[in-house]
């Protein structure tokens, strides 16, 4: 039986699909070690590896001045995923409402905003809402854009994990007298989240990149100060370099969240085909066989 958090996703792969895949793995890996060590090769023959370029950031002023950018990535992120989280809920429910005209309009959000560019948003952020006087602070100007963005993915992924669940879940909440509200509060909708945890951590894995596009709107981010720092210090290759490596830990972090998540949710998972209790003097109704 397949994971039910990926189950709705893809179909699971074959013995041959999954052979191909190893090995597609292997060979991606060996091309990028060797384009790995080409680079440094590069970096080395133009004293870009020389220690009075890389010693800079062994001091705690260059590190106070990226770990404030890296603060404001942290803000900015959190924010949308609360915002871009409770508004991706509520689109998702919108769109599995009985009302058609709420159905509709959800659909129509989602769909459009699914497609949009992140950068497009934020220009009408930027030049768009303050040719009508609307002018936003800077956060906002970053957070807005990203927020309806991002709550379209999250109701396509909330969505997809309360369709994931079986009909039985809804119909035993009917049987006990539970308004349709009621049901899906109560029982489908805990039981989807749960489920759909670890995409929405990958989801936040993919915010916490977007919010690099703050430059464009002056944010004291991370990538922002980068480039700040590295006109300063004419150390355009370190300054980027370590940058990397700071958004490598933070997201190989989320990413590794993520894969515990989706293990835990996999080993404690109930069997969708489970058999039922019988009641007294009646007979015991057993799983369908796969």
């Amino acid at each position: 039986m397949r994971p039910p958090e990926t189950a709705y996703l893809y179909d699971e792969p074959g013995p041959r699909t999954r052979r191909r895949i190893r090995i597609a793995s292997v060979v991606s890996l060996v091309v990028l070690a060797g384009a790995l060590a080409l680079m440094l090769r590069q970096f080395a023959s133009r004293g870009q590896l020389d220690a009075d370029r890389w010693s800079p950031f062994l001091s705690w002023p260059i590190w106070e001045y990226l770990l404030v950018g890296l603060r404001g990535t942290l803000l900015a992120a959190a924010v949308v995923a609360v915002l871009g989280g409770a508004l991706g809920v509520l689109l998702a429910l919108g769109r599995l409402s009985p009302l058609r005209p709420l159905r509709w309009l959800c659909t129509a959000f989602i769909e459009v905003f699914r497609t949009l560019p992140v950068l497009l948003l934020i220009y009408l952020m930027l030049f768009g809402l303050p040719a009508y006087g609307i002018n936003l602070p800077v956060l906002w100007k970053l957070v807005v854009p990203l927020t309806v963005a991002n709550s379209a993915a999250i109701a396509e992924i909330v969505r997809a994990g309360v369709l994931s669940l079986p009909r039985g879940q809804t119909e035993a909440g009917y049987s006990l007298g539970m308004r349709r509200l009621q049901v899906m509060r109560a029982v489908v909708l805990p039981q989807a989240l749960r489920a759909v945890t670890p995409s929405l951590v990958v989801q936040l894995v993919s915010l916490l990149k977007d919010t690099s596009l703050g430059y464009v709107v002056a944010f004291t981010e991370l990538l922002y100060r980068a480039q700040v720092l590295s006109a300063y210090n004419r150390l355009l290759v370190q300054t980027f370099l370590v940058v990397t490596l700071v958004y490598l830990v933070v997201n190989g972090s989320l990413s590794a969240l993520a894969s515990r998540l989706k293990r835990r949710t996999t080993k404690t998972a109930a069997p969708v085909a489970a058999a039922v209790p019988a009641q007294p003097g009646a007979p015991a109704v057993e799983a369908p066989r796969a």
